[in-house]
């Protein structure tokens, strides 16, 4: 399956509770955060009364049994990526192994010595009263794993729609100003896993830890006429051309159409590369990537690799060349990964091109 600095927070910042869920059940949460990240009270815990549940920036747990069926590929895949030097990883680059109440999760960082380095760069919060195996002196490398065990908490997961795009293209197939619907738009599906804490039988906080793209939205297609009379010998689809130019030149890319924003973050994106000299199908190439890469979730968090953010940086620090706030504001995030993808693809579309042969980039 398939990145990121403010003050760092001790390890043994003790979590404040709340004097009417100490007499129901001794309540811990985790506060997983992706490198070397900020701590807060508010950032990790929220009250059962919220509408909304709190994020937290951080490398992802998941169920045990499914991380043991992919952990050993994972492992290769990543240390493929960091070799490789995709997605801003590079040869300081390294991951531990962590497992919380029985769940896995993957930290990544740079130059770890023991363990108190692996959480204090993975953002890992203790409470007086986790255990961990091995002591906090030990030694790592990227075979270690440390065992956090905290009482209180279950590991539950739930699922979100991501919304899919309406993308038009140009064919001279059809009559000029005809519309037809060549394909249908299908949401994607994004899959959180969520640190729980009960009192009463209630829950009393619910904190996303980790999520990630499990179904990428299919676009809307819509084909444009600009023909002078309508093709009847089929009713099946060509290539038609988009009439977008791109940086790239290539067939793939040519054929990227005019993707219609479907969020104000989506939009926002569409008019700073329009405003920075990039195309249309610049745009569309973008839309693509991140809806297979993060389903536009600025705090994704891949559960196997740590990846993080919308364009799922290895680790998500690397970011932080684009700005200090790269742990939430998309805006950041959208800037690295256009510089990203100018310095190792030459351009966006390119990028996008090898993603469609490779499936990451």
């Amino acid at each position: 399956m398939t990145s990121h600095r403010k003050e760092k927070a001790s390890v043994f910042k003790r979590i404040t509770r709340r004097q009417w869920i100490r007499s129901g059940a001794v309540v811990a949460a985790a506060a997983l955060l992706v490198t070397g990240g900020f701590v807060s009270r508010d950032f990790y815990k929220t009250n059962v009364n919220r509408t909304n549940t709190s994020t937290i920036s951080a490398y992802s747990a998941t169920k045990s049994d499914e991380v043991d069926q992919f952990q050993a590929a994972s492992r290769g895949e990543l240390r493929d990526d960091i070799k490789a030097g995709r997605r801003g990883a590079d040869a300081n680059t390294s991951y531990v192994k962590v497992v919380v109440n029985g769940n896995s999760r993957v930290v990544l960082g740079e130059n770890f010595t023991d363990v108190k380095s692996v959480l204090q760069q993975g953002g890992i919060t203790l409470e007086p009263e986790d255990t961990v195996s091995p002591a906090l002196n030990t030694k790592v490398n990227e075979s270690t794993t440390i065992t956090i065990e905290r009482a209180g908490s279950t590991i539950e997961t739930s699922e979100k729609a991501i919304p899919f795009n309406t993308v038009e293209k140009k064919t001279d197939a059809l009559p000029e100003g005809t519309k037809k619907v060549q394909e249908e738009g299908e949401k994607g599906i994004m899959e959180m896993t969520n640190l729980v804490t009960k009192a009463g039988g209630k829950i009393a906080e619910s904190n996303t830890i980790s999520s990630w793209v499990k179904k990428a939205p299919k676009s809307k297609v819509i084909l444009i006429g600009t023909g002078s009379t309508q093709s009847e010998s089929t009713g099946s689809t060509q290539s038609e051309s988009t009439g977008s130019s791109n940086s790239t030149g290539s067939s793939d890319a040519s054929n990227l159409g005019t993707t219609v924003p479907a969020s104000e973050m989506q939009k926002w994106t569409h008019d700073y590369l329009l405003a920075n000299g990039y195309t249309e199908a610049d745009f569309s190439a973008t839309v693509y990537i991140i809806n297979h890469e993060s389903g536009w979730d600025p705090t994704a968090t891949n559960p196997s690799s740590g990846a993080y953010g919308l364009p799922q940086s290895l680790p998500g620090s690397k970011m932080a060349s684009a700005g200090a706030d790269w742990q939430t504001n998309y805006q950041t995030q959208i800037k690295w990964f256009l510089s990203y993808c100018n310095e190792r693809y030459g351009s966006v579309t390119g990028a996008y091109n090898y993603w469609l042969s490779n499936h990451s980039y």
